[in-house]
């Protein structure tokens, strides 16, 4: 990934969903991750992290933030709230620049990571960096469509709790199953990946032409079914990529290419193992993919299944911030 440009840091924050306090409590603990190891606390209204002070700001509505005013110029849009281009340009109004989104967006342009940076342009007020899933099954993909081609494919994933998904049964009118208790259950559910490869392309249910976007687009196109499910663990989701190659190979020949590929072009996004691990094994692992070579089958060589492992927090957060890096040193900053 590109080297950080100049004075690329975290100044300023808002938050309007908790008070600062509480925000230093949880940066403190986390159930997954553990305590954050470096100092914490607030100070004269302010987060201060390791010892340097971070602005923090209340507003609910991202046009009443003084942005400008405070030298805050790239914004990540992380409430889930303002997915829209429309939505998160409220932030410019402020003074901002730039908004990453860091979820998938209906209409702002989508970039992932070793997959189509060079598709960006500064003219974008508003990006996404695509879903978690998203940044995860897309460089395998191209990886594999680059080098053997990818006629059509079924993708599985198999994805951690999240925050919107309920404790105990309740009321879940756009999604019947999304309802129910996810300690106890295996949750058949959506995914942002659906949206992020499949946007902008009308096609029957969960089946999508794998691309990011109409205007910016991987050069993996291909027909995928999307079949995502969610299950009772805190952190770690996998990609259960299902393909039909139109060059054959061995399932030898599959895994020296993804190893390559991640030693080389994809470093620090793909990754490569051999060992027998579990998802724990792999929370804060900072690659959007991290290929399973021993969990795949192949049924001959044109049929193939392939594994590939993810952080969903924490992997997909390293890659907002290369993205964010990325936009800055494009943009001349």
């Amino acid at each position: 990934m590109p080297s950080r440009p100049r004075a690329s840091t975290l100044s300023r924050l808002t938050t309007p969903f908790i008070d600062l306090e509480y925000m230093v409590y949880m940066f403190k603990y986390d159930s997954v991750h553990g305590r954050f190891k470096g100092t914490v606390e607030a100070k004269d209204g302010k987060l201060w992290i390791a010892g340097k002070p971070v602005t923090v700001f209340g507003e609910k509505d991202p046009a009443a933030i003084p942005w400008g005013k405070e030298g805050a110029d790239y914004i990540v849009e992380s409430t889930g709230v303002f997915t829209t281009v429309e939505k998160a340009e409220a932030h410019l109004k402020g003074g901002a620049k730039k908004v990453i989104i860091s979820a998938p967006s209906a209409d702002a342009p989508m970039f992932v990571c070793g997959v189509n940076l060079d598709k960006y342009d500064s003219k974008y007020t508003v990006i996404s960096n695509a879903s978690c899933t998203t940044n995860c099954l897309a460089p395998l993909a191209k990886i594999i469509h680059d080098k053997f081609g990818i006629v059509e494919g079924l993708m599985s994933t198999i994805h951690a709790t999240t925050a919107t998904q309920k404790t105990v049964d309740g009321p879940s009118n756009k999604d019947w199953r999304g309802g129910r208790a996810v300690n106890n259950n295996i949750i058949p559910s959506s995914t942002g990946a659906a949206k992020a490869v499949g946007k902008g392309h009308p096609v029957p249910q969960r089946q999508v032409d794998v691309r990011l976007c109409t205007t910016v687009s991987c050069s993996a196109n291909f027909r995928a079914a999307v079949s995502p499910f969610r299950v009772p663990t805190l952190d770690v989701s996998v990609v259960d990529l299902v393909v039909r190659l139109e060059k054959s190979a061995t399932y030898d020949e599959i895994k020296a290419t993804v190893k390559e590929a991640s030693e080389k072009e994809y470093k620090g996004i793909v990754e490569y193992t051999e060992d027998s691990l579990v998802s724990t094994d792999f929370v804060g692992h900072t690659a959007s993919s991290i290929f399973d070579a021993g969990a795949g089958i192949q049924l001959n060589k044109n049929f193939v299944k392939l594994i590939a492992w993810y952080d969903n927090e924490w992997g997909y957060s390293r890659r907002v911030c290369d993205l964010l890096v990325y936009a800055a040193k494009k943009d001349g900053y």
